[in-house]
């Protein structure tokens, strides 16, 4: 139970924090594993993971200890000085993929992609001239809210507001190598993409697709950037999304899983890549200091332990399996633990959502006609029989519409 009670929390929100966020009417207070509870003492199933966060689940007691450990220790030193957890942390990245590389620490994932921008076009200008410096991304993408990582988003309704956003950024159908060829001329330094479209709707990349752009990429001379900020870190079955496939990256950004809900950010090159970046090139307060790389640590030391990629897709596999059989469903997309469940027609996703989260499970409207599920990464199998045995029962209640659909607002972050 919270000291405020829910309409408290409300009314404080309402009064003090800028109103940015459509929130859906619950607070959480507490939660363990895949559970949360409310102000009220409710408890929930938590398949979102805070949009691919807690991936070792809320309040992971390796991960806790670690953080009031460090918390006790040293919280923070500007990075003008040495700590002795950030390398550690570049180390275990570093080895994940392949070794080889050189990572950045930020504090999100919208800055891990401005750093991977930033470099793509500090390495392009050195190698092609003043003028490579643009950068193209696929529509239906999403790389953050900061102006440059917006003008990098390939959905238009998201930067119509905030116009005019930088320049030297070009969308192309996603999926579609042609249109791709065409666009990569020779002021282009980078190509970025997500082995997954997580805000886009989870739409995985097709067989053969980021094969070819690897092609393109090394025959025009551009970098292959992969933002693995959602799919990264086992959600996928893999420890990273590209795996799937036979394409390497020359950049590859992250966040979300890294600290398991303590706010931190990667941005990993080849080093031939990121020696382009010179000291004062770029910079950041918080990134990497010592209370985020230790929570981060913790979370990979877990990942490593319980061999969270193979566990992922094991439940992925089941969570499929079941939703394919359940009434309403009209198909399901994704990889691993990231899942995207299409709705029959006349279910509007976000109503669905809704009358989910009133029933005790927590997932989200992702599209106007589909729901996204990223459970933690160590859900159990009785778990996902009774988040799916929720959702059937909602199905089965909520009310149709004639042409329910579209985009959904605001569905993701």
């Amino acid at each position: 139970m919270s000291d405020l009670t829910f309409e408290e929390i409300v009314a404080l929100d309402a009064a003090h924090v800028m109103q940015t966020y459509g929130r859906a009417p619950v607070a959480f207070v507490r939660g363990e594993g895949t559970v949360l509870f409310d102000a009220d003492g409710r408890r929930y199933l938590d398949f979102l993971s805070g949009l691919a966060v807690t991936s070792l689940g809320h309040a992971h007691p390796v991960v806790a200890d670690a953080v009031a450990d460090q918390a006790r220790r040293l919280l923070h030193v500007s990075n003008l000085y040495y700590n002795e957890v950030q390398p550690q942390v570049a180390a275990r990245l570093d080895a994940l993929l392949g070794g080889g590389g050189r990572v950045f620490f930020a504090n999100s994932g919208a800055e891990a992609n401005e750093c991977a921008i930033k470099l793509a076009r500090r390495h392009g200008q050195a190698n092609g001239g003043p003028e490579r410096f643009h950068v193209i991304s696929a529509y239906g993408s999403f790389h953050g809210r900061t102006l440059t990582t917006l003008a990098a988003t390939g959905q238009p309704q998201k930067q119509e507001t905030f116009q005019p956003l930088p320049v030297g950024f070009r969308q192309v159908a996603f999926a579609d190598l042609g249109a791709l060829r065409a666009a990569l001329d020779e002021r282009v330094c980078a190509v970025l993409l997500e082995p997954v479209q997580g805000e886009g709707g989870v739409m995985p990349c097709p067989p053969g697709y980021l094969e070819g752009v690897r092609e393109l990429c090394d025959e025009r001379e551009a970098l292959l950037i992969v933002d693995e900020v959602q799919t990264g870190l086992g959600r996928t079955g893999r420890w990273f999304g590209f795996e799937h496939t036979g394409a390497r990256p020359d950049i590859v950004s992250m966040a979300k899983a890294l600290g398991n809900g303590v706010p931190i950010g990667a941005c990993w090159a080849r080093e031939a890549v990121a020696a382009a970046f010179k000291p004062g090139d770029h910079a950041t307060t918080f990134g990497g200091q010592p209370l985020a790389a230790a929570a981060a640590l913790a979370t990979l030391t877990v990942m490593a332990d319980l061999d969270v990629p193979a566990r992922a897709a094991a439940a992925g596999s089941v969570l499929v399996e079941r939703l394919v059989a359940t009434p309403g469903i009209a198909g399901v997309r994704g990889l691993g633990l990231l899942i995207a469940a299409e709705l029959e027609p006349g279910l509007e996703a976000k109503a669905v959502a809704d009358a989910c989260l009133a029933a005790g499970l927590v997932c989200n409207a992702v599209t106007g006609t589909a729901l996204r599920f990223a459970p933690p990464l160590l859900v159990s199998e009785a778990e996902i029989d009774e988040a799916v045995g929720i959702l059937a029962g909602v199905l089965a209640t909520v009310p149709r519409t004639a042409g329910a659909g579209g985009a959904s607002e605001g569905s993701g972050w």
